[in-house]
C-alpha cells in the first residue's frame, strides 16, 4: 500500500509560481507513473499533468501546457509540480495518484490517492 502526501499549496498572486511536492511512503513509486489531478469547487476532479515511471515521458492537460511541469525524483520517493504564470482559474484542490503501468489522463486508472493541496491564485 502506498500513502500519498501533498505539501506546497498556498495563496499566491496571479502570474505567480508556486512548486507542489507528493511524497510518497509505504512502498517506492520508482516504477510507478503518477498523475496530478485538481478540483474546484463546484466542480469534477480533473487531469492536469501524469508522468512515466523514469520521467522520460509526461503529459499535460492543454489548460496547463507550457505553465506547469511534472517531475519526479526516485530517489526521494517524490514527484513534483512546478506551477508558474499561475491564473485565477487554476484554484483548486491538487492531488496527486499513483497507478502502475503507463501514465494515464482519467482518474478512475489510478489506484491510490492524497488527500490534497489547496492553491488559491
Amino acid at each position: 500500500q502506498v500513502q500519498l502526501v501533498e505539501s506546497g499549496g498556498g495563496l499566491v498572486q496571479a502570474g505567480g509560481s508556486l512548486r507542489l511536492s507528493c511524497a510518497a511512503s509505504g512502498r517506492t513509486i520508482s516504477g510507478d507513473a503518477m498523475g496530478w489531478f485538481r478540483q474546484a469547487p463546484g466542480n469534477e476532479r480533473e487531469f492536469v499533468a501524469a508522468i512515466s515511471w523514469n520521467g522520460g515521458s509526461t503529459y499535460y492537460a492543454d489548460s496547463v501546457k507550457g505553465r506547469f511541469t511534472i517531475s519526479r525524483d526516485n530517489t526521494k520517493n517524490t514527484v513534483y509540480l512546478q506551477m508558474n504564470s499561475l491564473k485565477p482559474e487554476d484554484t483548486a484542490v491538487y492531488s496527486c495518484a499513483q497507478r502502475p503501468g503507463a501514465p494515464q489522463t482519467r482518474e478512475y486508472a489510478y489506484d491510490y490517492w492524497g488527500q490534497g493541496t489547496q492553491v488559491k491564485t
